[in-house]
């Protein structure tokens, strides 16, 4: 189960990353929570803005961070990214500390944090191949999807406990610091192999309009990598439902600050346990193809039925369902990414992808608060499910290749 565990890299990098992905979730839900204390009135609206300062910088980033990740040094990369990141944080928890009343320097600084985070997973998932034998990859995506969906049960959850006995700042100076873990595992790795390079054309290694050319022709005539593309954007822009928490425990559930932390962590609650339970399976799961799609299925229908709950225990269990159905089509999306993408693709097939699995989460957290502010929250995200539930029904009638794909099928 831990086969992957026994490479030093590897295990450095998955600590690190783990402990600082718990103080990203963390400032991710006390972002939130402070828009929606200094927008009262408007909240819906407020918290979707919060999506689209986000999804701008990714949308703009993303392509070039890519080509960077094929091109320099990975791991120098990373280190940028995260120093790039507890800066940001920092300046965050000034303002927090100083009782800022205007919510626009909150939106400029998660637009900046953002806009050094599209750098980061190009460089992070092309790194990870590197770190550990082919054979033993799908055990690290499985054990990289346990640690993440693990931090994302402990930031929330700690979060709310910050939010409610002190200042909202001390939650985003925490993930300042918590950056710190991944540059000290960065510095620790020792003999990381050099990035390969394409072959042809010198061009397509460096910082380039080729190279960008050529990560683009490769995603969008491969179906399979295309089409688990599509259905992450789209699965994610209509049942983005995080954004409307807020407003869920203030307004609909009554649950305050603490049922707000627990409501933000349930998904990953759900994530944890499925992760953990796919990690001994991933090896040996013949139908991948048919196991994503039911899984992003599940997810939507899970998302219905939170949108209908006014019970904050059915609420929270709907949550931990879509959590855990998103962790096993998440694990299965990754892996045949990977098996399907050369080494010296992979750094740009995931800036590639970054638009749609990012962009996805950004732009439907902006829809869902607008549908929220004209219909009501429980609407917007009712109405979230159904379209989810739509666009994997399409996806999968139009691309036999993912409903047919097996073990054994990547290159």
């Amino acid at each position: 189960m831990f086969a992957a565990l026994r490479f030093r890299n590897f295990r450095l990098l998955w600590i690190g990353v783990g402990i600082s992905f718990a103080g990203s979730f963390m400032q991710q839900a006390a972002l939130l929570w402070h828009v929606s204390l200094l927008v009262p009135d408007k909240k819906g609206l407020a918290l979707g803005l919060v999506g689209l300062v986000r999804v701008v910088p990714i949308i703009a980033f993303s392509l070039v961070s890519g080509v960077a990740a094929d091109t320099f040094d990975r791991r120098k990369l990373m280190l940028i990214t995260q120093i790039g990141g507890a800066t940001v944080a920092a300046v965050l928890a000034v303002l927090a500390f100083r009782g800022i009343t205007a919510v626009w320097p909150i939106y400029l600084l998660a637009a900046l944090g953002a806009s050094v985070g599209a750098f980061d997973p190009p460089a992070r998932h092309a790194l990870v191949p590197m770190l550990v034998p082919r054979e033993h990859l799908p055990n690290a995506i499985s054990l990289n999807t346990v640690m993440i969906q693990a931090a994302s049960v402990a930031g929330p959850a700690l979060g709310g406990v910050i939010i409610a006995v002190g200042n909202v700042g001390w939650a985003y100076a925490i993930n300042s610091a918590s950056f710190l873990c991944v540059v000290a595992s960065l510095i620790m790795m020792r003999d990381v192999p050099k990035t390969e390079r394409a072959a042809g054309d010198g061009a397509r290694d460096t910082m380039s309009i080729q190279a960008l050319k050529d990560g683009i022709h490769f995603v969008f005539t491969h179906p399979v990598i295309r089409s688990t593309m599509l259905l992450d954007f789209f699965a994610t822009f209509f049942s983005s439902a995080t954004a409307l928490l807020p407003i869920f425990a203030q307004d609909v559930l009554h649950v305050g600050p603490r049922g707000y932390g627990w409501l933000y962590a349930a998904p990953a609650i759900g994530a944890v346990l499925a992760s953990a339970a796919m990690v001994p399976v991933t090896p040996t799961l013949n139908r991948r193809g048919q196991t994503l799609l039911w899984a992003v299925m599940v997810y939507g229908l899970a998302t219905v039925i939170f949108g209908f709950s006014r019970s904050f225990w059915l609420t929270l269990a709907c949550l931990a369902v879509s959590g855990a159905a998103d962790a096993v089509s998440m694990i299965i999306r990754n892996i045949v990414r990977q098996l399907e993408t050369p080494d010296a693709m992979r750094g740009r097939m995931v800036g590639i992808n970054m638009i749609f699995f990012m962009g996805g989460p950004q732009l439907g957290e902006l829809e869902a608060g607008l549908a929220a502010n004209w219909f009501g929250a429980p609407w917007s995200v009712i109405t979230g499910g159904i379209g989810c539930l739509v666009a994997t029904g399409v996806i999968a009638a139009a691309t036999p290749e993912v409903r047919h794909y097996r073990r054994g099928d990547g290159h």
